[in-house]
């Protein structure tokens, strides 16, 4: 296509000057190959090679697709993740490279730049889909909304193109807990924890205005007046934590109980701070419903 005969890339080869990267896939410079360079080489090995696919191709998905477009925090796991469609007849993968075939391919989903990948909220779903457990999938779910790479609503509607997977049901109701507004894995399950427990249904990402500017809550009761505040590891840094300090302040200040819930403590005794939710509920006026 370019003019390049089989036999100049043969001697181009043969000379050293370029260098195989992947199947049918060479490098015009032999040093070692770019991050985008690997990634172009794992989508152009694994393209599809059936002439029915017409406009169909692979490109970059999952987890894959989210780093590209930014995700961060997330190490990944070393993989390629490459979608092409059901029944495309896609390459052998090379190794470090995983090709998923996908029935929701759709060429619209995918976008050029810098390397061929599938918009962010379907790369979400699909990383999703492809985790190896369901809390992973969750949080797959989860941190491109709190990193602001996509919306809940796109999400969502990523989510409702799937029709037959036995994670269906878990990825819905993430995205439910999305569009009402939790941002992060901790606050999806304090959610399901009051559920759990009896408590009313809290807001979730409150804006309120203090002296020193918008300040986002957590979780907030405002009938009742109170404030939660989940801690994440990230907390713990000494910047943030004098910021939060100021912020925790700020809204006691303004009359509403203000608690702090490490994550952590969380996972490993969650009554301990739930029993302490439900204190300053009730302190507030709040009474749970007979049975």
């Amino acid at each position: 296509m370019l003019g390049v005969t089989r036999g100049a890339v043969r001697a181009e080869l043969a000379a050293g000057r370029w260098v195989v990267r992947a199947h049918k896939t060479v490098g015009v410079d032999p040093s070692n190959a770019s991050p985008d360079e690997r990634l172009w080489a794992a989508v152009l090995a694994c393209s599809p090679r059936a002439r029915a696919v017409g406009s169909c191709t692979a490109a970059l998905g999952g987890l894959t697709s989210l780093l590209v477009a930014g995700l961060t925090g997330i190490s990944g796991d070393g993989l390629v993740h490459i979608a092409a469609p059901k029944s495309s007849r896609p390459l052998p993968a090379p190794a470090g490279v995983r090709i998923h075939e996908t029935r929701r391919w759709c060429a619209e989903d995918v976008v050029g730049q810098p390397v061929p990948r599938v918009r962010t909220p379907v790369a979400a779903v699909q990383a999703a889909l492809w985790a190896r457990t369901d809390r992973e999938a969750a949080l797959f779910l989860v941190a491109p909304v709190q990193q602001r790479l996509t919306s809940a609503d796109a999400v969502r509607a990523a989510i409702e193109r799937i029709r037959r997977d036995r994670r269906r049901a878990l990825l819905r109701a993430v995205a439910d807990e999305l569009v009402d507004g939790v941002r992060s894995l901790n606050e999806l399950d304090f959610a399901r924890l009051c559920r759990r427990r009896g408590l009313p249904e809290p807001g979730r990402q409150v804006v309120v205005r203090t002296t020193t500017g918008r300040a986002y809550l957590d979780v907030r009761w405002h009938r009742w007046r109170v404030v939660v505040e989940i801690d994440g590891v990230g907390h713990l840094d000494t910047d943030r934590w004098l910021d939060d300090t100021v912020r925790h302040n700020e809204i006691a200040l303004t009359g509403d109980t203000v608690l702090r819930v490490p994550s952590l403590g969380l996972r490993l005794d969650p009554d301990r701070y739930l029993d302490l939710v439900e204190r300053a509920l009730r302190r507030g006026g709040w009474r749970p419903a007979p049975s």
